[in-house]
């Protein structure tokens, strides 16, 4: 099955979880197109393609949305690619003035976990003094329908390269939000992060938030996600290792302490696939296994 084909049946099966009844049906269209769907918006007269009709009414998420957010929303729907173990359906709620709230629903018992542990992540960032992250705020967290639904503010996506300065300090700055040991934001890959108006970080997508782990888990997952966007995982990873030292030498680091955490780290992605029932990587004896087995010294 390509690409396109199961974006669309996921649609499907998510579509009937969101708008379900007989109220009068409204248009929408597949955006950018239908053969490349990446998102189902309210049809406009200028998008391409066929109508894609959606039932209206007081038991769509539309109408459960506007309830808790205290105005009438529209929404658009992120057509999320297939095979991801942390998967859910993610939605932008607009207003007549604009966007108003970016949504995620716990859809699974493994996507309710995350989105529970993300709400109570964002909780404790509200309550710590932050100088150069951004992270969303909590608008609503509860269930509908049996699903879990997380309202956060939309925080505003800015295209342009992230300063190395500013990228260090904000790692530095999430390293000690835990009382107990270093933390990290578990995903802190180029697009889930911007350089805000202020000179801030915008930072999204908490629910990979963990503490007691090693200083510089952050910069080095950084480093191994935009390798991955040029190269194999196993080029990406030994890559990480030859270039821990300076990945890390800005927290401090010295080159022995910088090749085990870049080793730490890998071992701790490959533990989160293997808890999550995935492999986007391939099995780890492929990637993982010729990197770190001539390291064993070290560890």
């Amino acid at each position: 099955m390509n690409d396109a084909r199961a974006r669309l049946r996921y649609l499907r099966q998510t579509v009937g979880l969101l708008f379900p009844g007989t109220g009068r049906a409204l248009p929408y269209s597949l955006l950018p197109h239908p053969l490349l769907p990446r998102r189902l918006a309210p049809r406009a007269w200028w998008h391409p393609g066929g109508k894609v009709m959606l039932p209206s009414g007081p038991d769509t998420i539309e109408t459960h949305l506007g309830e808790v957010l205290g105005t009438p929303v529209r929404v658009v729907l992120h057509v999320r690619p297939a095979g991801r173990a942390n998967r859910k359906p993610v939605l932008e709620a607009r207003a007549a003035d604009g966007p108003v709230a970016f949504v995620k629903i716990g859809d699974t018992d493994r996507a309710r976990a995350l989105v529970a542990h993300e709400a109570r992540t964002l909780d404790l960032l509200a309550a710590t003094p932050l100088k150069s992250v951004v992270p969303p705020v909590v608008l609503h967290h509860g269930s509908w329908r049996g699903l879990s639904v997380l309202a956060l503010t939309p925080l505003p996506v800015r295209r342009g390269p992230v300063p190395p300065a500013l990228l260090t300090e904000a790692i530095g700055e999430i390293s000690r939000i835990s009382e107990h040991g270093f933390a990290w934001h578990g995903d802190l890959s180029p697009w889930n992060i911007a350089h805000g108006a202020d000179g801030r970080l915008l930072v999204w997508d908490w629910e990979r938030f963990a503490t007691g782990v090693p200083l510089g888990f952050d910069a080095v997952h950084h480093f191994f996600q935009r390798a991955l966007r040029r190269t194999t995982p196993i080029t990406a990873a030994r890559a990480c290792v030859a270039r821990s030292l300076a990945i890390l030498a800005p927290f401090g680091l010295s080159a022995a302490e910088a090749r085990l955490t870049a080793i730490r780290y890998l071992i701790t992605l490959a533990d989160r696939h293997a808890a999550d029932g995935h492999t986007p990587l391939g099995p780890p004896e492929r990637w993982l296994n010729p990197v770190v087995d001539f390291q064993e010294s070290l560890l």
